[in-house]
């Protein structure tokens, strides 16, 4: 038994005297249809984003899947920011002509990409210009807008060139713990568990 808690405080010790990166992971999700765009449309394709931002890693991930499309993909990007929140429309911000890698001439699929958003790459170039010539200033606008819900997600096609469907990022209610923190607490739980089985 004293093995097995001299453990338990050694890993918690470890836990702590790492040095813990205080990353807030922000999560947006976007539902995309047809009736979303500007100006909306009849198309039966419908789809789900997921954009996860690591503010100290400067990434943001990129999750998509979509379905029914009438014509066949030509791009997706992000787009930022509108005038007013879930509403309107406003240029490309992310990475021209499309996301890297996004599936093209389908009409349904699925994409998971990380962009390191340090990187002008990330970033449409007009988007970096108009917004301090950096890829930082970009990020910080970027980021912005995402979180006055003035950013949307737009998959183009051949049917409808300017976006057949879209859908306004918004942020998740419930954060997405970083793993240092995930790692402490189940420490604490394993914890609490061994001392009531012990003093049970």
């Amino acid at each position: 038994m004293k093995r097995s808690l001299f453990g338990l405080a050694m890993a918690a010790w470890m836990l702590v005297a790492t040095p813990l990166a205080h990353a807030t992971i922000i999560q947006y999700t976007a539902s995309l249809s047809g009736p979303n765009e500007a100006p909306p449309n009849a198309s039966p394709g419908t789809g789900f984003a997921t954009i996860t931002i690591d503010d100290v890693l400067n990434t943001m991930r990129v999750e998509a899947t979509f379905s029914d499309l009438l014509g066949t993909a030509t791009a997706a990007h992000i787009h930022c920011c509108t005038a007013s929140p879930l509403t309107g429309t406003a240029g490309v911000a992310t990475t021209t002509p499309t996301f890297a890698g996004f599936p093209l001439g389908v009409t349904s699929g699925s994409y998971d990409h990380t962009l390191d958003m340090t990187l002008a790459s990330s970033y449409n170039p007009s988007f970096i210009t108009a917004h301090g010539g950096t890829a930082a200033g970009a990020e910080a606008f970027l980021f912005t807008g995402m979180s006055l819900n003035q950013a949307y997600f737009n998959i183009h096609t051949t049917f409808v060139p300017g976006g057949e469907i879209r859908g306004f990022l918004t942020r998740t209610l419930a954060p997405v713990p970083e793993p240092a923190t995930l790692a402490l607490v189940c420490l604490g739980f394993a914890g609490l568990a061994w001392s009531r089985r012990t003093y049970a």
